[in-house]
């Protein structure tokens, strides 16, 4: 989220408070990044080679669901590089003339992050396609039998790309990167560090117990984990003198309404919807949809991952299915066999 966005939901003063307190909680460098161990050590020898042969470094391509670290890491990758970093996002990129007045203000090895390239227009995609590959810009002049192309140099660039729908991307632009990565949901104990680290930059005082306890209910993933450190942050405040201990954790995890899985209420609405009314399922996505009242892209994008990932969802050529480990879960009996239809 960014700031812009921010304050169109809070009050100006707590805007900016709260943009302050979410860059100061990203790390700055790849040693200071948790997790994603692969990724780290080939972005490691791509960024030493390129600083080395004093060039830009080649295309970058990120892709994973919401929360894992996508934003950070192109951050993370500009300051290694010693690069400033233009940020925008594909829904932002409406006309062609948008993303030319970005690309020929671009000074040499800067860092360009499209957040959302899936969302970009056909139309501005195949503009970028010569600017990727020959660093160069078509503009074409005038309309009809009398327009005319002239091409336009760019300064050499690196464009970081982040989706969560990779297949979404089309072919060519795709093998137009020259680095592509996948974020995967992270190790518990990966949350834990992350948990830690942030709550001494917060100067929030943790004990041992309840670490463990919130890094569970993280869905593996440090944006929630770090949300879910400053809600109990502010009941431990209110009823704690500021220490979080077990007791402080249970009862903001009441409050939220996160089960001991991480699962919050739409979660938990979705898999009884299939066991109550579908009989576990299968039942299609957009029927699920419009039950729980929520957007498919949310569902198929926010929810499901973790679920299928836990194992209380699965999908099947007819829809998607609760297992046998959600009704358990939820307290139902458990049903005598699935069997895909």
């Amino acid at each position: 989220m960014t700031i812009s966005d921010i304050e169109r939901l809070i009050e100006p003063a707590e805007a900016a408070d709260e943009a302050v307190l979410e860059i100061t909680l990203r790390p700055q460098n790849l040693v200071e990044f948790v997790g994603q161990e692969q990724i780290k050590q080939n972005l490691t020898v791509a960024i030493q080679a390129a600083k080395k042969r004093n060039e830009s470094l080649e295309h970058i391509l990120l892709y994973g669901n919401p929360g894992l670290g996508k934003t950070t890491l192109a951050s993370i990758i500009a300051r290694e590089m010693r690069a400033s970093i233009k940020i925008t996002s594909g829904p932002a990129l409406e006309k062609v003339g948008d993303l030319a007045a970005i690309l020929s203000n671009l000074q040499p090895g800067e860092i360009l992050f499209i957040d959302e390239i899936h969302r970009l227009n056909k139309t501005i995609e195949e503009v970028l396609y010569p600017a990727l590959e020959d660093y160069s810009l078509d503009i074409i002049l005038g309309k009809g039998p009398a327009a005319r192309t002239i091409r336009m140099p760019l300064n050499r660039f690196t464009l970081i790309g982040a989706t969560t729908k990779l297949s979404m991307i089309s072919n060519p632009l795709r093998d137009r990167f020259g680095h592509t990565y996948h974020l995967n949901f992270y190790e518990i104990a990966d949350i834990e560090r992350i948990i830690n680290r942030n709550a001494n930059l917060l100067s929030v005082r943790l004990d041992e117990a309840s670490r463990p306890l919130i890094a569970a209910r993280s869905r593996r993933t440090p944006r929630i984990a770090n949300r879910l450190l400053k809600r109990i942050r502010d009941v431990a405040e209110i009823d704690n003198n500021g220490l979080i201990d077990t007791h402080v954790t249970g009862k903001a995890f009441g409050m939220l309404g996160i089960d001991e899985f991480g699962l919050d209420e739409i979660d938990r609405r979705l898999l009884s919807f299939l066991i109550e009314k579908f009989n576990g399922g299968p039942v299609g996505l957009n029927t699920l949809s419009a039950a729980i009242a929520e957007e498919m892209d949310t569902i198929e994008t926010v929810y499901e991952p973790f679920l299928l990932q836990i194992g209380f969802l699965e999908r099947t050529p007819r829809g998607r299915r609760a297992t046998a480990a959600a009704y358990s879960h939820l307290g139902f009996d458990a049903p005598k066999a699935q069997t895909l239809l």
